[in-house]
């Protein structure tokens, strides 16, 4: 049983198996080469007459002892090559081995050392990179979790304090007071229906967009319209220089994109003017909308489209640098799934957003 047991454990090694493998080819390869060899020398031999029959015994007794002997050395010879060259290509595997019960176990392994270029290392590539995926996807979510809690605990306590003071009779409700509960009801409302909105765009496939023929002029001026009164009180001017042209995509996604891009920069405005753009391509059509703030170093410019980033988060419903950090994240995944790209580029204090969706 104990010969059983060791050969079922070798099947369980990868190396033993090609290193089996590659013994059981050579043993053949060379049987034949002997046997063929063998055989010649026999039929020389034979046909020439260059021995008697004890010198013809001795002859076949020394090429068989040859033979032997130089299989057992090739076969001791490639069994060690085979041997250091296969436990170094297998190496990579045992660290992405340990490395996955690691993550498995639910901490993160340090990202696996890459020395080759062949499919090992590209599969070593790609755990590193899928390792790195779900190390952010569980940062986004505890700093989801964080920011949802903190931006929801600090209204709904303020509610529950002045409702309960007015049950009570402490206080009495006047205009100012109402307009300050409205508020934060606004803001629990606007904060709630755009994680429902985020939530649904990740859960969009590609196949449920409701693409339609869109005139992307009139959509981006009616956009702009319904921000007119909101420009007016913050005192802010809106340029536009927007092409004709035609896509097929989603209109409600592209209206969402839009309304998001303006409404974040007329909070973010520090200056007493917007831009909007649209420039039509011969594959995509590009909008772009900028404002002037505060600059963003390059590195940071890829973070202002992640879930509840401010760049400054000092900054809480403030006057009108008020925002949940989570328009420009619907406005990526949005754009995302209608196949198009999302950016920012800071020019000292001019920011400008840009988006670009394929023309078909």
């Amino acid at each position: 049983m104990q010969p059983i047991k060791q050969l079922a454990l070798w099947k369980q090694h990868v190396a033993w198996k090609l290193i089996g493998l590659n013994v059981l080819v050579m043993l053949i390869v060379i049987w034949l080469a002997g046997v063929s060899v063998k055989d010649f020398a026999c039929l020389l031999v034979a046909n020439y007459q260059l021995a008697g029959d004890e010198k013809n015994y001795f002859f076949d007794r020394t090429m068989n002892f040859y033979l032997i002997r130089a299989s057992l050395l090739a076969i001791a010879v490639a069994a060690i090559i085979h041997f250091v060259f296969i436990k170094k290509i297998l190496s990579p595997l045992k660290k992405l081995t340990q490395s996955t019960r690691q993550l498995t176990s639910g901490s993160y392994p340090k990202p696996v050392d890459i020395s080759s270029t062949d499919e090992i290392g590209e599969l070593a590539r790609h755990f590193n990179a899928m390792t790195l995926t779900l190390k952010q996807t569980e940062e986004n979510r505890k700093r989801m979790l964080s920011h949802v809690s903190h931006d929801l605990r600090t209204p709904l306590s303020n509610l529950h304090g002045y409702l309960e003071a007015l049950s009570n009779g402490v206080i009495a409700g006047d205009r100012e007071l109402y307009m300050s509960l409205l508020e934060e009801t606004r803001h629990i409302t606007r904060l709630v229906e755009q994680l429902h909105q985020l939530a649904v765009w990740e859960d969009r496939q590609a196949g449920s967009i409701a693409a339609g023929e869109i005139q992307m002029e009139e959509l981006i001026m009616r956009s702009a319209q319904s921000f007119q009164l909101e420009l007016h009180s913050n005192k802010l001017e809106l340029e536009m220089s927007v092409e004709p042209g035609i896509l097929w995509s989603d209109e409600d996604g592209l209206k969402q994109v839009l309304t998001n891009l303006i409404q974040n920069a007329i909070c973010y405005s520090t200056g007493p003017k917007i831009w909007l753009s649209g420039e039509a391509g011969p594959n995509e059509y590009r909008i772009t909308v900028s404002n002037i703030g505060e600059p963003l170093p390059e590195p940071l410019q890829e973070l202002v489209f992640e879930r509840f980033y401010r760049a400054d988060p000092a900054r809480h419903r403030a006057g009108n640098g008020t925002g949940s950090g989570l328009g420009l994240a619907i406005v990526k995944e949005i754009v995302t799934k209608l196949g198009g790209n999302v950016g920012l580029i800071s020019e000292h204090d001019k920011l400008s957003f840009w988006i670009t969706i394929p023309c078909d």
